[in-house]
């Protein structure tokens, strides 16, 4: 069996692709496209929405390869694209709000909650959420974005984009107590 380094297949991938070469589209497209589900999943909820999301991003991917500038990863360069196309799809379904009220913001978002959720649960919880906290939410805590580029990108200001994170953790931190009390009852 013959290894292959991926960097280095990648590469040859994206060269021919920018020339478009629909067999290396195609694999690209299959090698990113399930991580990618799962990033538009993360800020959509409906799976079918999500795919719409993710091919949409995709066509933004083949049109703009030609300026990928091999700076960072290109899974990284592919993955701002699906977030940004899964903020701008969720803006043309929905009118997102940001309600933005003073809260004092605390740094305590430690908890000794100890529970066994799935990752289909604690998805569901997160879709729970309100759209702005659960845009804020995944950008920061799962995407890892700086305040200052969540607000760049949602056009809001850093102090919303704090307090939305604040009250999405604090919303999770509930339900998880909430549900720690259900299953510690549920032992006695």
């Amino acid at each position: 069996m013959k290894v292959i380094q991926l960097h280095k297949n990648e590469s040859a991938l994206i060269k021919r692709a920018i020339k478009n070469n629909r067999e290396a589209q195609h694999v690209l497209f299959e090698l990113h496209a399930p991580k990618m589900l799962s990033v538009c999943r993360y800020y959509i909820k409906d799976l079918q929405q999500a795919e719409e999301a993710m091919l949409n991003g995709f066509f933004k991917v083949f049109l703009n390869l030609k300026n990928f500038k091999a700076e960072g990863s290109f899974e990284g360069w592919i993955r701002r694209i699906m977030v940004r196309e899964s903020i701008s799809f969720l803006r043309q379904q929905k009118n997102i709000e940001f309600p933005v009220e003073e809260v004092e913001i605390k740094n305590d978002y430690t908890n000794n909650i100890n529970t066994d959720l799935e990752v289909a649960e604690i998805q569901q919880h997160i879709d729970a959420l309100p759209e702005g906290y659960k845009m804020v939410f995944i950008m920061y805590a799962i995407e890892g974005y700086k305040h200052h580029e969540i607000a760049e990108m949602l056009n809001i200001s850093v102090g919303t984009s704090k307090s939305q994170l604040f009250k999405a953790r604090k919303m999770l931190q509930e339900k998880l107590k909430e549900l720690n009390k259900i299953t510690s009852y549920g032992t006695n």
